[in-house]
């Protein structure tokens, strides 16, 4: 037997070499096809066949940079740079016709998405536009490396056909949309490439390390990005698809080695219901064109059977809701250059020629669709408008009194969507609260972009199937904690509407008061009030923290939280102070008052319940078991919003390394299996000595089940009449209806603890996309949040998920010895557009080390 497997190993070794060596452009090109002998071939610039290695983000760069220098049908431009300062490209590919005429083939494109200017329009002497997107995700590398044939194919082939298709159709290729994680992966792969290739799955090459090469710099998945746009690849490329509109785009990616094929549609009754009828039918008569391709070379595939078109921020879903088809292609991943699967040795060069193959079958179905995507763009915007006139709510106007940062991020979103937002022309009130024209954003929805406005504000409890591959509620007022409201019938005039904007100015912060001699303060409504003390702290300067509210001499009420800075005693000079003040408060754009007396109405300036603070030294555990996602969004917080030096340290590193040097640390969702029981008893030491230690998601479980801290989860409650027999086929839908894939409740806050300083409002949107449900702590005092009686605002929950959830546990607070542990069952920092709950992570950042012992003693007590 042993013989026979070795033989078996050895032939599909074989195989896989073979397959690796016959990768010339005669295996991936048309057999019907002929080519320029003076465009150069990928072999002839990078100076090997594609496929025999992973391209590095700096070779394709050079090889697109090349290309469109020696072709007439090409052009390049950089939309952007990545956090590591990669340049981003898009490129434009037709007919040198075109070329000639690109910016007003461009404009005439646009109108298409005009109610009013489109009808006019000649769609059959209009081009088709597409948009190719590859490899979002760096380790699924068989897009990229298939933008290379692309290229190629477009600019080298002759013949009437060729020729035919770029005259009638704009092409544009997004050849890396994550060349961070690109090139780290390639690195990888590359760096534990045999000269014999390996196929073992158990070879290091397939070992890829954490956090692996599927995210950014920050470690996000840039796929999710798209609506939130939190990243500057969303962010630019998000400007180039506007420009453009785009009739048809793609988005390659891979999944499982031992999978086959996939290409949209998807499963049907997982379509987001604003998405017409028309885009399903049209995804799906493109798909007809994807199987005759693969068909011809042989290659397994499937359709409608997984994935969906439900979350707006996805690639190949964002199109659906622009008037575009938006087209998800998996390709099974070699994760490496061969690999043994269920189906034999999955080779790259067989990963990339599908993803090549499939990207002329687009092109194909383009041209051959062309009028038809044309007018579906026409109609959607035409059906749109005629939507948005019969509308119930007419606008939707969102702000905040206390902290116009957040509301001017949100307006920041919505402007780069194309969507036209407005100031109010005065105040007015509804639903008791008031909006100015100083804090408060109007967006109408009797305009183009009526159906993506509706899916950025709209609140659905209700759905069709209960299964989602991504999140089922992305409100984004919600996800920022703005105060808002749909204005519908008589509560919506258009003479409300003010100041269209034309771009969204960042709030300026000011100093009230002049000089001080004597203190300063600003309350922590302010977003980036924790970035404004971080400035502070990195001057050397004493800043203190009020645990009560107090009145100023001009009346002014201060908040909890508010954040007291002493002119004397400082490192600098008061004039020195004053002009820092003012230097912070209009980059962070709060208000900072000068106080003159500390003899306040409340408690007094040098009263008890106004502590110290010391500047938190920061480390996060990272690596092997640790969710790089939420690790990351934690990170790109920290270091890239609020500037707060923040220490990457391998959780194993807790085993051995001196944890005295840091006062915080940050372990998000994981499992921190690498700690071994000396690193834990370290680590419970180290928060009896003064440690504030903040676990999120299953790191509390962790912390629970190793003592560190005291925390109680529910168990889920067992049926009474559990069926003998349920349909095995029925499975899979009935344990996925199970899971929270991410959904928004609401939760309440004691504003009155410090880690609710800086909230005015005590129920508080969350996010949540798991089934860890805590019990509220014993002590009365260590529960700052938990989940109303009727906690569900929008997205899916299981009704009995939703028992569960009802009065929970959000935040528990646990004393040990001096130190604090504070356990979140969810992630304030969700893909960083949460904006409405960082202040929840920051503050137990910065007031973890003023939480009073004894508000947690019972928890400290029960756990001895």
């Amino acid at each position: 037997m042993r013989n026979i497997y070795a033989l078996a190993v050895a032939a599909l070794v074989l195989i896989s070499q073979w397959a690796t060596a016959q990768a010339d452009l005669s295996y991936y090109l048309p057999k019907d096809a002929t080519y320029n002998k003076e465009i150069p071939t990928p072999k002839d610039i990078l100076g090997y066949n594609v496929g025999e290695w992973h391209i590095s983000h700096d070779q394709l760069v050079m090889y697109v940079r090349q290309m469109a220098e020696v072709s007439d049908r090409i052009s390049i431009e950089e939309y952007g740079r990545t956090h590591e300062n990669r340049p981003l490209y898009l490129l434009t590919v037709t007919s040198p016709a075109n070329h000639q005429n690109i910016q007003s083939i461009k404009e005439q494109h646009r109108k298409l998405t005009d109610p009013k200017a489109s009808s006019n329009l000649d769609i059959k002497k209009m081009p088709g536009v597409v948009w190719m997107g590859f490899s979002v995700h760096g380790n699924e590398p068989s897009g990229t490396n298939a933008s290379l044939l692309t290229l190629y194919h477009l600019a080298a082939a002759q013949g009437p056909e060729i020729d035919k298709l770029l005259n009638e159709t704009i092409i544009l290729i997004d050849p890396s949309i994550n060349p961070d994680g690109l090139n780290r992966f390639a690195s990888w792969v590359n760096t534990h490439r045999s000269k014999n290739l390996v196929t073992d799955p158990n070879s290091e090459e397939f070992a890829e390390a954490w956090p692996r090469g599927r995210t950014n710099h920050y470690w996000f998945d840039l796929n999710r990005d798209w609506l939130p746009l939190q990243h500057p690849e969303s962010r630019g490329r998000l400007a180039k698809f506007h420009e453009w509109k785009p009739n048809v785009l793609t988005d390659h990616h891979e999944m499982g080695t031992n999978s086959t094929f996939f290409f949209q549609p998807g499963i049907p009754s997982r379509n987001h219901p604003l998405t017409p009828a028309k885009n399903y039918e049209l995804t799906k008569k493109i798909a007809g064109f994807h199987a005759k391709a693969l068909d011809k070379i042989g290659s397994f595939y499937y359709t409608e059977e997984s994935f969906d078109d439900f979350y707006y921020g996805k690639g190949s879903t964002y199109p659906d809701v622009n008037g575009a088809i938006g087209i998800l292609f998996e390709q099974a991943s070699s994760r490496g250059h061969a690999q043994e699967s269920v189906n034999g040795v999955l080779s790259f060069p067989f990963t990339i020629r599908n993803q090549f193959t499939t990207t002329l079958s687009t092109l194909e179905a383009v041209q051959n669709m062309r009028e038809e995507l044309l007018s579906h763009q026409r109609d959607f915007y035409q059906g749109a408008a005629k939507e948005a006139a019969k509308a119930k709510v007419s606008a939707y106007v969102f702000g905040s009194e206390k902290d116009k940062v957040r509301a001017y991020h949100l307006a920041e979103i919505i402007e780069q969507h194309q969507i036209d937002i407005y100031r109010p022309k005065e105040k007015f009130t509804v639903n008791n609260i008031t909006y100015t024209p100083e804090n408060s954003y109007i967006v109408p929805t009797n305009q183009p972009q009526y159906k993506l406005i509706e899916g950025m504000f709209e609140r659905r409890t209700s759905f069709q199937d209960s299964l989602f591959y991504d999140v089922s509620a992305w409100t984004l007022p919600l996800a920022f904690n703005l105060e808002h409201a749909d204005l519908a019938g008589r509560s919506f005039k258009n003479n409300m509407l003010g100041q269209k904007l034309d771009s969204v100015d960042f709030p300026q912060g000011q100093l009230v008061g002049g000089n001080s001699a004597y203190a300063y303060a600003f309350e922590w409504h302010g977003y980036y009030a924790p970035r404004a003390l971080n400035t502070l702290f990195n001057h050397g300067l004493q800043a203190r923290v009020a645990t009560d509210k107090f009145k100023g001499a001009d009346g002014k009420q201060f908040d909890y939280g508010t954040i007291l800075v002493p002119v004397s005693g400082q490192p600098l000079a008061a004039e020195r102070l004053h002009e820092l003040m003012a230097q912070v408060a209009k980059d962070n754009g709060i208000t900072v008052y000068a106080m003159s007396t500390g003899f306040t109405d409340g408690i007094n300036l040098g009263s008890p319940g106004i502590y110290s603070l010391t500047q938190p030294k920061v480390a996060m555990l990272i690596g092997d078991g640790v969710n790089s996602n939420d690790a990351g969004e934690a990170w790109h917080l920290l270091d890239h919003r609020f500037n707060i030096n923040t220490s990457l340290v391998s959780a194993e590193a807790v085993n051995r390394i001196d944890l005295s040097r840091y006062t915080v640390l940050v372990m998000a969702d994981g499992s921190y299996g690498t700690i071994s029981d000396f690193g834990k008893n370290r680590l419970r030491t180290w928060v009896q000595q003064g440690g504030t230690l903040i676990g999120m998601g299953n790191a509390t479980r962790w912390l629970a089940d190793n003592k560190i801290g005291n925390f109680n989860f529910k168990k889920a409650e067992e049926g009474k009449d559990v069926p003998v027999r349920k349909p095995y086929a029925d499975m899979s839908n009935t344990n996925g209806a199970q899971v929270i894939g991410g959904a928004i409740f609401e939760a309440d806050l004691d504003l009155t603890h410090p880690l609710g300083y800086g909230y005015y409002n005590g129920k508080l949107p969350t996010f949540r996309d798991n089934t860890l449900f805590m019990e509220p702590s014993q002590s009365p005092y260590a529960n700052p949040m938990l989940y109303t009686a009727k906690p569900l605002l929008s997205g899916y929950i299981s009704k009995p998920n939703l028992k569960q959830l009802s009065g929970s546990a959000a935040i528990n607070v646990s004393a040990l010895g001096s130190g604090k542990v504070i356990a979140m069952t969810d992630n304030p920092n969700f893909r960083a557009f949460w904006y409405g709950t960082n202040k929840l992570f920051l503050n137990s950042i910065f007031f973890g080390q003023i939480i009073s012992g004894s508000s947690a003693r019972a928890d400290e007590e029960a756990n001895d």
